[in-house]
């Protein structure tokens, strides 16, 4: 093996925990630091030999680190540190705001672009794995239907807009999908399903002292834009109750093609995910385009990307050779 792919993570919540989890596991890179906004001191990693350092002098190390993993959030940290990392560092992030892709792909290219580094937009298992699954049933079923069903799952999104409700110390939110709405999906019937018969959203909520339970759900399934299109359910329980039963970040889903062969018949095609951690699966996911955007940059390859663009056996640490007989 030659010398290892060095990555670098930059912010350390759920996901930055989950990359420094996943390096290791992969034996054709290291982990070189943790760069952090927060105190270094406060920054407990798996590996206690693990630099912590601070964010602000992350351009001077730019000789040190193959691969930066941004794993800030996508509403706030990703659109103003993807762009100005561009420019310095090779990048692979998460941003998943899906109607503001094309735009933060334009911004994050031209910096890329100007510093000869390679930047890989929205990895991640919605956008990415979903994303990848999506385009093969459309490409092999062009006369078909594409369904995306989440869930069970805890949104993180979701349970933040919860918590902000006025009355709400804590809560989560979780996505369910219909299982009727997959049983005719998978029929290959191609039914037409509205957004509230495709999922349900349910709420565990802990009230403030002397909160209005009844004003609380009704602020929580009126909320445009997250619940009001929905059936949601809420309910109340204790903060013992949501520490002991709501800890974990399960999460997943499907994608489902259903579509017609030039002979008309029914092909059905699935792909699943079922998430214990979906803050670590997402980690894993990123860990493996960095492998990638590593060797695309070593070919010349610059300016952003997004899994579209990458070769599915860059992701591999194994080599074309061993792939062909292996895997092929």
């Amino acid at each position: 093996m030659g010398e290892k792919i060095r990555i670098g993570i930059v912010g350390y919540g759920n996901l930055g925990r989950g990359v420094a989890l996943a390096v290791p596991q992969n034996p054709d890179m290291e982990l070189v630091g943790v760069f952090t906004r927060r105190s270094p001191e406060d920054i407990d990693t798996p590996d206690a030999s693990t630099p912590v350092l601070p964010v602000d002098g992350l351009t001077d190390r730019r000789d040190d680190v193959d691969v930066l993993i941004l794993c800030g959030g996508s509403k706030d940290d990703l659109p103003e540190q993807g762009p100005a990392l561009a420019a310095h560092f090779n990048t692979v992030d998460s941003f998943d705001t899906h109607a503001r892709i094309p735009e933060y792909f334009a911004a994050v290219d031209a910096p890329a672009r100007a510093g000869g580094r390679t930047s890989l937009i929205s990895a991640g298992w919605d956008p990415g794995m979903f994303s990848l699954n999506r385009l093969y049933g459309e490409a092999l079923l062009p006369d078909g239907e594409t369904y995306t069903f989440w869930g069970k799952g805890l949104s993180q999104g979701h349970s933040d807009a919860v918590r902000r409700v006025p009355g709400v110390a804590a809560g989560v939110q979780y996505t369910v999908p219909s299982q009727g709405a997959i049983d005719a999906v998978r029929s290959g019937r191609r039914p037409e399903l509205s957004t509230r018969e495709k999922h349900r959203r349910e709420c565990y909520v802990v009230l403030e002292d002397g909160a209005d339970a009844a004003a609380v759900e009704e602020a929580i399934v009126t909320m445009p834009h997250y619940f009001a299109d929905y059936d949601t359910v809420v309910h109340f329980i204790s903060a013992e109750e949501l520490r002991r039963d709501h800890g974990a970040m399960p999460h997943g889903g499907f994608v489902i093609r259903s579509g017609n062969t030039g002979g008309g018949h029914a092909q059905v095609v699935e792909y699943r995910l079922q998430l214990e951690s979906n803050p670590e699966f997402t980690a894993s996911v990123l860990v493996a385009f960095a492998r990638a955007v590593h060797r695309l940059n070593a070919q010349g390859q610059v300016g952003a990307r997004t899994v579209f663009d990458v070769p599915p056996g860059l992701l591999s640490e194994r080599s074309p050779e061993e792939l062909r007989a292996e895997l092929l």
